[in-house]
C-alpha cells in the first residue's frame, strides 16, 4: 500500500469520526433545546402536543383560579400576548411575584386539548424586567408598557 492512499484512509476515518461526532452532539442539543412561544404562534402554527417549550405573556386579568390537585396547591390562568391568549395549568407554588396583568415565562408542554401543562414557572421579579423573548412578543402586537 503507497503512502498516498494511507494518507487517504486515514484522513477518511478521520472525517468519519468527525461526522459521527457532530452527529451526537446535534441529538443530544435537541432533546435539550426549549424554544419559546407566544400565544399568538401558538394560535397560528401550535408545537407537537407533548414537546417543551416556553411560553410568555401577561397573566390575564381574571383569569387565575387557585384549586388543590390531589393534596398540592395548584393553579389555572391565562397567558396573552393581546390577540391571542393560551390556557395554562400549573401543580405546585407560584413565585410571591405572581398576580394578574404581570408578565410570566412558563416552561411545560401542550397537551392534546390545547391547554399548556406547565412545570415551571417564572414571575418578573421588579418593575423594569421583562425577558427578552417576553418583551418582543408584546412589542410586536403592541401591548408593550415599559416600566409599568
Amino acid at each position: 500500500m503507497s503512502r498516498k492512499r494511507r494518507r487517504l484512509i486515514a484522513v477518511l476515518a478521520g472525517l468519519s469520526c468527525l461526522g459521527v461526532a457532530v452527529a451526537l452532539v446535534l441529538t443530544a442539543l435537541n432533546d435539550n433545546l426549549t424554544f419559546f412561544v407566544a400565544p399568538s404562534d401558538i394560535a397560528t402554527k401550535a408545537p407537537p402536543p407533548g414537546r417543551s417549550f416556553r411560553i410568555g405573556g401577561l397573566v390575564e386579568a381574571g383569569s387565575v383560579t387557585r384549586i388543590r390537585v390531589d393534596g398540592k396547591p395548584a393553579a389555572s390562568f391565562r397567558v396573552t400576548d393581546g390577540p391571542a391568549s393560551v390556557a395554562v395549568t400549573f401543580i405546585g407554588i407560584l413565585p410571591d411575584l405572581f398576580r394578574e396583568g404581570q408578565g410570566v415565562v412558563a416552561l411545560g408542554a401542550l397537551r392534546p386539548d390545547g391547554v399548556f401543562a406547565a412545570s415551571e414557572v417564572l414571575a418578573k421579579h421588579d418593575e423594569t424586567y421583562m425577558p427578552k423573548e417576553v418583551a418582543e412578543a408584546l412589542k410586536k402586537t403592541g401591548q408593550w408598557k415599559p416600566g409599568g
